[in-house]
């Protein structure tokens, strides 16, 4: 029993690291995901701003199509000698100085939009960048964490190689059929109740795990309702 109990914590040792490590892919995978969020956040903020700086080129080019235009209005009229085509011309310049005016309203707005579109993506990219850093921290972490349970595991699976060489073969395919599906294994009775279901055990069952000198051939005392090996802990 002391020889399946070795065994058993050596066993339950290497479960719990390998528990451990298939968790960091999945820790992993969290942090990047929420590393991409946050250059995702800066895109969309980048995004803004370039959207408004663009639409101000276009107003720019707006704006100088139609003083353009004035000019060239400007000519033609210097050169009209009917009144009512004269005052028709200076019409259409005052138009277009109207639409000028206008898309000049439109470019302040832009402008100002712009300032402060840039004051959010700078306070959001300095924020979100130490947000990344922070991230990335973490996952340098995660690697140096993978590398040390991977080591540290190993080691276990040698330990609870050694231990099942001391168990007796009977006995350790009893150990396997149990740990095939459920852990712990071997566990003390309490007040007559098995330590792992705490189910009341038959008076055979603590009979044979209350025997001084159990017979070496015997079946190990089992649960009767979860199949775990149980022993008498005085």
């Amino acid at each position: 029993m002391q020889a399946l109990l070795v065994l058993q914590d050596r066993d339950l040792h290497q479960r719990s690291l390998a528990a451990q490590l298939r968790a960091v892919p999945e820790d992993q995978a969290r942090v990047e995901r929420q590393v991409a969020a946050e250059k995702a956040a800066i895109e969309a903020a980048r995004g803004e701003l370039k959207e408004l700086e663009s639409r101000k080129k276009l107003l720019e080019i707006e704006i100088g199509t139609a003083e353009a235009k004035v000019a060239q209005y400007r000519t033609q009229q210097l050169s009209i000698r009917k009144n009512d085509e004269y005052q028709a011309m200076g019409q259409q310049i005052a138009a277009t100085q109207e639409a000028i005016g206008r898309l000049e309203e439109q470019e302040l707005g832009v402008m100002f939009a712009i300032d402060e579109a840039r004051k959010r993506f700078e306070t959001a990219a300095g924020v979100l960048q130490a947000n990344i850093a922070g991230h990335e921290a973490r996952l340098a972490v995660l690697r140096q964490r993978a590398a040390a349970l991977t080591v540290e595991l190993r080691g276990a699976e040698e330990a609870v190689a050694a231990a099942r060489t001391g168990v007796e073969p009977l006995r350790l395919r009893a150990y396997d059929r149990v740990a095939a599906r459920q852990m712990p294994v071997v566990v003390p009775i309490h007040g007559s109740k098995c330590g792992g279901c705490h189910l009341k055990v038959s008076s055979e069952v603590e009979s044979a795990a209350r025997a001084k000198t159990p017979d070496p051939i015997a079946p190990l005392p089992t649960c009767d309702q979860c199949g775990r090996i149980v022993f008498w802990e005085s």
